[in-house]
């Protein structure tokens, strides 16, 4: 079971809900890097369990431990980075009868096909969510190291149900628009507990999810991220391109099943004249004057700001009764899901997002930078 993502910068995450620990292997960083611990816990705090009625109740530290990669003087060495977060709060018998009797939209019954009662199924095992918690430690290192080179990454809650935030200005590409955009950014990192543009659309959202948990159900959201500051020139075609990196390395946080770039599916809508990005000169540079291709051409950025924006789905572990199947029994079952989930994985998935983002545009700098002309 492969669970490593990369070329040049290879991140690999272990690790189950329930096991004694998750973590992650960071190999191909550059040496020289200086971890701010700070900032790195405050962006871990972001995703932890534990934040609200919006949010499972479960409560874990999140302590990341480094146990190699850094010098004496804690900067990165070029060896691979490896880090250990411990589990310290599991009930693992919430989930005894899942082994037999799989959830409706949950990962049990294919891996139940896969390994036939081998897998580890407490707090969904290696399927869990707590494999975002090593995620967002790798990216948050990458997050730093991009910021000090110009680089910025930020993404919020677009949608929850059908609450909708306010966008981010960036498929009109001027200098008024990125003003802007870099204002947005600007708000959300002043350490707001739930990640909207707008304070009011989070109260709504909240009262939204809120709703769902009473009624014993759950709801999906859409996540919008954007990236600042990445040069034109990076990335490949075919295979490796920026788009192709981003969307295989995101679909690796749980609940994810849509992405789209820039105008996405709209731009199947429009025409050419309509969605084409003209071009022109700043400042002795070609620019594209709108951004509906979101960032990217060939699978190369652009210059422009690298956007996209990711469906969530509704967690599937809800404690309203769901009609399911003994797998070992053959018989019908119904099943109400015990244990502590979030009503709604959107607001925690946020920060995994812009780690995600961070490690997939460090790989394709370190791997696919622009060829110099000289």
């Amino acid at each position: 079971m492969p669970s490593t993502f990369g070329a040049a910068l290879k991140v690999t995450v272990f690790g189950q809900s329930h096991s004694e620990a998750v973590g992650c292997v960071v190999e191909g960083l550059p040496s020289g890097i200086a971890i701010d611990r700070e900032r790195l816990a405050g962006f871990m705090a972001r995703r932890a369990p534990g934040q609200g009625s919006w949010a499972t109740p479960r409560r874990e530290p999140d302590h990341p431990r480094i146990v190699s990669g850094l010098n004496a003087d804690g900067k990165t060495c070029g060896a691979p980075l490896a880090a250990l977060i411990d589990n310290t709060s599991t009930r693992s018998s919430d989930y005894d009868r899942l082994l037999r009797v799989p959830r409706p939209g949950h990962a049990d019954f294919a891996a139940f096909a896969k390994w036939h009662g081998n897998q580890d199924i407490p707090g969904g095992g290696h399927f869990s969510g707590r494999l975002t918690a090593p995620l967002c430690l790798a990216g948050g290192i990458a997050l730093q190291y991009l910021g000090e080179r110009g680089i910025r990454i930020g993404a919020h809650l677009l949608s929850v149900a059908d609450v909708t935030d306010e966008a981010f200005d960036v498929l009109d590409n001027t200098p008024a628009s990125q003003t802007r955009l870099a204002d947005q950014l600007d708000r959300l990192a002043d350490g707001r507990a739930f990640p909207t543009l707008d304070a009011a659309v989070a109260a709504r959202m909240r009262a939204a999810i809120d709703g769902a948990r009473r009624a014993q159900d759950s709801v999906g959201g859409v996540i919008e991220c954007v990236t600042l500051g990445l040069p034109a020139g990076v990335g490949s075609p075919m295979f490796d391109g920026i788009e192709n990196l981003i969307a295989r390395a995101v679909f690796g946080i749980p609940a994810v099943k849509g992405i789209e770039f820039g105008r996405g599916f709209e731009a199947a809508t429009l025409r050419g004249s309509q969605n084409n990005d003209p071009f022109e000169m700043r400042d002795g540079a070609a620019c594209p004057r709108t951004n509906n291709a979101g960032g990217i051409l060939g699978g190369i950025s652009t210059g422009a700001p690298v956007h996209f924006r990711l469906a969530l789905k509704p967690t599937p572990s809800i404690a309203r009764a769901q009609d399911s199947v003994d797998l070992v029994g053959k018989t019908d079952e119904r099943l109400c899901v015990r244990g502590r989930h979030d009503p709604c994985v959107a607001p925690r998935a946020v920060p995994a997002v812009e780690a995600v983002c961070a490690l997939v545009l460090l790989d394709a700098l370190l791997a696919f930078p622009a060829e110099t002309d000289e």
